[in-house]
């Protein structure tokens, strides 16, 4: 019983921990989080019907960009390296339905540095060939940058999208 109450309370307390660090957001307003001014914009509405339900369709967009002079960088030591932890900001809409295979939220990422590399191997005739592949190099955000990533966002109809933004780093 003593572990099942520290579960919950538990769980509650990571789910208040991250919504702390949300802060909301609406549409043509800009946040700055730790150096990145975050921008949300909504660029379309429309109602749709689905289900015998009414919604509301909104198109939205999102964009950061690294106002410090600080640069983030993720170099990568060895091919394939797996790297998880490349968001830089999570947009979230908490009415969205996610209906239609639509977002719920936005997660705007570090850029990708890509590698031409160039191997020599046999190929299966037995011949001598160099062949180019591309590899990420690593992932960056440098002073200036700005990164905008769209979605769709189908809330109860009546109502806007409740957003919320959270930095990542």
């Amino acid at each position: 019983m003593k572990s099942l109450t520290f579960l919950i309370f538990l769980t509650v307390f990571i789910f208040l921990g991250n919504s702390v660090n949300a802060q909301k957001i609406s549409d043509g307003q800009t946040l700055n989080l730790n150096g990145m001014t975050v921008t949300f914009n909504i660029l379309n509405k429309e109602s749709i019907e689905s289900g015998g339900k009414s919604y509301d369709r909104y198109k939205v967009s999102a964009s950061v960009k690294n106002t410090s002079d600080k640069a983030y960088n993720i170099r990568l030591s060895a091919f394939p390296q797996v790297v998880s932890n490349i968001g830089l900001v999570e947009i979230d809409c908490m009415n969205a339905t996610g209906a239609r295979l639509t977002s719920k939220k936005i997660e705007l990422k570090m850029k990708a540095q890509i590698l031409n590399v160039t191997y020599s191997a046999y190929d299966r005739s037995g011949k001598f060939v160099t062949s180019t592949i591309p590899v990420t190099g690593s992932y960056y955000f440098d002073p200036g940058d700005t990164i905008s990533d769209d979605a769709i966002f189908i809330v109860p109809q009546g109502e806007k999208p409740d957003v919320s933004v959270r930095s990542m780093k």
